[in-house]
């Protein structure tokens, strides 16, 4: 009697072997990195280039939006930090989004721009959108979730990083 269990299939997608569950699953991240990288990477020009935003004050400007998310901040004291100098903190946070997507569009110490990503998206959660009810409805800790499978994967297939490996094994070999 056969049973429908599959073997030898756990390294065949590193031979090259496989079929369509095999390369799904083994691309199965390479949407959310997409996504990520792409929103990051938006959301940091879009900083950059929006002349209130980079502002210690005025509608639309860091300065206002920090001092307003204050009150209802599960962490207060960040926000305070931010607020020393709020112009600095927003090209930070800008300049972060910027390398953070585009190291997980590149595959670029994937690993590290997750890490990144999951902590802007943490310190967004426990300043701006803390207060969001229900929970659900705030989108910083949604971002927060989607950074972790990242940060435990990294980003092994069509990445930099790959490519990297790849040239490493192949000098081990020669």
């Amino acid at each position: 009697m056969t049973h429908g269990i599959r073997t030898g299939t756990e390294t065949a997608h590193l031979n090259g072997g496989g079929g369509l569950r095999d390369t799904a699953t083994r691309y199965a991240l390479l949407p959310l990195r997409v996504f990520l990288g792409v929103t990051f990477v938006y959301a940091g020009l879009n900083k950059l280039t929006d002349s209130a935003f980079l502002k210690a004050g005025g509608a639309g400007s860091i300065g206002d939006t920090m001092r307003s998310a204050r009150a209802a901040s599960a962490v207060p004291a960040l926000i305070d930090l931010a607020l020393k100098n709020p112009v600095g903190f927003g090209y930070a946070i800008a300049l972060g989004e910027l390398a953070v997507g585009l190291g997980t569009l590149l595959g670029l110490f994937g690993r590290l721009a997750a890490l990144g990503g999951a902590l802007i998206s943490l310190s967004l959660w426990l300043t701006v959108s803390w207060a969001t009810t229900p929970y659900y409805y705030g989108n910083d800790l949604a971002f927060l979730m989607a950074w972790l499978p990242l940060v435990l994967a990294g980003a092994p297939y069509l990445s930099v990083d790959a490519l990297l490996r790849a040239r490493r094994q192949r000098g081990r070999r020669y």
